[in-house]
Parts: C-alpha cells; sequence; structure tokens
C-alpha cells in the first residue's frame, strides 16, 4: 500500500533523536542535513498526516510518530509568550524565524484537530482553538473580509508578508485562504461551534466572490486588502485541490444549499484546470498569463491533488472521463514522481523528465499531499464500493 510506504519512509528518516521532533532537510540522495532549520508548516503537516492514518488504519506506530510531531510543536513551536506559531526553530528548536505567518497557524489548527481525534486529550483541543481565536483577532479583515497574510512576532504589520520569496507581496492570497477554510473545516469536526460554523461559510463565499474566477474558472492567487486582483498567473494545483477542499468544507458544515453550489462550480474547476494536463497524464506547474509562459514542470504535490480532485469531479457526475484522468495521474506518479529505490515521492521532473534537484524532505516537502491523496482514495472507494452494494 502506498500509504503504508510514504509513512514508513518518514518513520525510518527523518526522526531526529538527538535534537528531537524531525530533521529539517534531505536531499534526493536522503543525505540528512542535521543542522537545517525545522518548519512550522512541515511539523504540522507530519502531525495531521500520521494522525489521519492512524484515525484511519489503528496503526499504533502512527499514532506514536504523531506523538512526536505534537510534542516538538507545543514545547517548540508554540509561542508562549504572544500566541501563535512560529515559522522556524533551528535544528536545536530555538526560535528563528518568530513572523506570525497565518498560513502557518492554519496548519498547526490542522494538524492539532486531526491529533485530537487520535487521542481525545482536551489539551490539543485547546491549542487547537487558541490558534484559532488568533487568526481571528489579529486577522480576519472585518471591513473587506477575509485574512492578512502575516504578522509580526507581537502581531503588528509586516512589511514583508509573503510565504516565499516567488510570490508576490500583497495582503491576501488564495494559497492562505484555502487553507484557513481547510483548518477551521476540521477544526469544526472536533469542536461545533457556532461562529467558527459562520467564518466558514464566510470564506466558502469569499471564495465565490472573489478567489473562483468567474469567467475562466482558475483560482487568483494575490489579492490587496479590497480584494483588487494583484496576479495573473495559473496554478493548476491548486484550482485541483480546491475543486475538492471547498466542496469538503461546506460538506462538513452541512450547507445544503451551498453544497449544491460549489458542487456545480467543483466541477467547472476541474474542467479549467484539466487545461494544464499533459498527454502523459501529469499536471503542468504554472502558466503567466501575461507573459504567455508555460512553468514545464510537473511537481509532486499537483499530481496527488488530481488524483483526489478528479475522482471528486467523477463522485458528483458520474462521468468516467473524470475517472480516467485521476488514475491516469496515479500511473504519471508511479512512472516519474515515486522513489522506488530510497523511499518517498520526488520534488518533481522537468519537460524531458530529469529529477528536479529540490529536496526530498525540507520546509515545503512533506507526507501531506501524498499521503492524504492515499487517505481521501481509500475512503472515496470505499465509499463508491458501500454505495453501490446498497444500491444492489
Amino acid at each position: 500500500m502506498e500509504l503504508a510506504s510514504i509513512l514508513n519512509f518518514w518513520e525510518r528518516n527523518t526522526i531526529d533523536k538527538e535534537n528531537g521532533g524531525f530533521y529539517g532537510k534531505l536531499d534526493n540522495q536522503n543525505k540528512v542535513y542535521h543542522d537545517a532549520p525545522k518548519g512550522s508548516v512541515l511539523n504540522s503537516r507530519i502531525l495531521w498526516a500520521f494522525s489521519a492514518a492512524y484515525n484511519l488504519t489503528g496503526n499504533k506506530d502512527y499514532l506514536h510518530t504523531a506523538e512526536r510531531a505534537f510534542q516538538f510543536i507545543q514545547d517548540h513551536f508554540i509561542d508562549k509568550k504572544n500566541g501563535g506559531v512560529y515559522w522556524s526553530v533551528d535544528y536545536k528548536g530555538n526560535p528563528l524565524d518568530t513572523k506570525k505567518q497565518i498560513y502557518a497557524l492554519s496548519f498547526a489548527i490542522y494538524g492539532l484537530s486531526e491529533f485530537y481525534k487520535s487521542c481525545n486529550n482536551h489539551k490539543v483541543l485547546e491549542m487547537a482553538v487558541d490558534l484559532y481565536e488568533c487568526i481571528i483577532k489579529y486577522s480576519l479583515d472585518t471591513t473587506y473580509g477575509g485574512y492578512i497574510e502575516a504578522l509580526t512576532e507581537n502581531w503588528q504589520e509586516i512589511k514583508d508578508l509573503r510565504l516565499s520569496k516567488k510570490d508576490a507581496n500583497e495582503k491576501k492570497s488564495m494559497n492562505t485562504h484555502l487553507h484557513v477554510l481547510e483548518g477551521f473545516a476540521n477544526l469544526y469536526m472536533v469542536w461545533t461551534n457556532e461562529t467558527l460554523k459562520k467564518r466558514i461559510n464566510e470564506l466558502i463565499t469569499i471564495f465565490q466572490e472573489h478567489i473562483i474566477g468567474k469567467r475562466s474558472n482558475h483560482l487568483v492567487l494575490f489579492f490587496n486588502e479590497k480584494w483588487n486582483v494583484k496576479s495573473n498567473i495559473i496554478s493548476y494545483g491548486h484550482d485541483i485541490e480546491a475543486a475538492w477542499l471547498v466542496q469538503d468544507a461546506a460538506e462538513i458544515i452541512k450547507a445544503e444549499e451551498l453544497i449544491k453550489q460549489i458542487k456545480t462550480r467543483s466541477v467547472e474547476i476541474a474542467e479549467a484546470a484539466a487545461e494544464g494536463l499533459d498527454k502523459d497524464g501529469g499536471l503542468w506547474y504554472e502558466y503567466d498569463l501575461d507573459t504567455k509562459q508555460l512553468v514545464k514542470e510537473k511537481h509532486w504535490w499537483p499530481q496527488a491533488e488530481s488524483m483526489i480532485g478528479y475522482f471528486n469531479a467523477f463522485q458528483i457526475t458520474g462521468n468516467e472521463h473524470y475517472l480516467e484522468k485521476s488514475w491516469k495521474s496515479w500511473i504519471f506518479i508511479k512512472k516519474h514522481i515515486l522513489d522506488k529505490k530510497n523511499g518517498d515521492w520526488f520534488w518533481g521532473v522537468k519537460e524531458d523528465y530529469a529529477l528536479m534537484k529540490e529536496d526530498k524532505v525540507g520546509i515545503w516537502k512533506c507526507p501531506y499531499h501524498n499521503s492524504r491523496a492515499c487517505i481521501e482514495l481509500i475512503k472515496r472507494i470505499q465509499q463508491s464500493e458501500s454505495t453501490n452494494y446498497k444500491k444492489n
């Protein structure tokens, strides 16, 4: 099973027994960089992946790894003075980049909520709720709606709001809002708070009104605080990820009218994302509408999201050409992305299928997209089989 293979790699190769938590960096040859910084997003995603895998399989080894991730987050990433989580710490766990990136808080909520399902420890839930309240208190834009990207360590305005150097330095982004929605929805599954439900509903409306292009059905990536568009780049991976994640959030809060609307949009977004599909089944990275330039790279995570997004479109419509797209994504992954020698998935390949020289483990490379694809597909296939069985 691919899920077991992915998690086995992370258990065998990434646990930092000397300094706690997990190593911050491994290269394509599994070389460990012992002094690499450790990112909060990576650790939160590890927490989510192993918690979700335990919740699916009951494998106690996964729970033990999740407990390790939780302990390191609690001890080193939580800002006990100001609230929130640090963006990064050094290899020994000392604060490094102390800014409050709302994206990082959202993933901490996501991971903690999933871990709470595993352990039922009320302290874990309290940590997740505290982070949610920090986002509402400091980041929520009560004038124009949505959430400001980042703030300083003590929640003041910050000049550089970017998640990474490639991003636009703008007040609001699709990416942060997608994962705030994801974190809030997972929190709602364990904490059915009415105000939280309202915030999730608001976020889904923001996607409908601002982020999903009304004509193109591609996601807009960056905005100023008034939701004026500040980018003209298509991210095919984010398109297909949002095609199922926004719908999932609507289903979690049981917003029946929204679910009907979003299901229609989900298929439309999936169709738009298909513009980035190559004949080999792989999904290209980005397309710049201004320069007409396609980034001819196929990263691991858009392929994982394609597996889910197109299976979701198949579930909505019953149209088997979406099922074929999902299957072809997996065929591409097996052929070009799986590291059959050293384990896990490579970062990606270029147009000629040459490997990209990026980390196997790093601030951004984690067991989240690929393990989630496995978990979602297992659940959805079981659900489809159960539905067909009942029909027969």
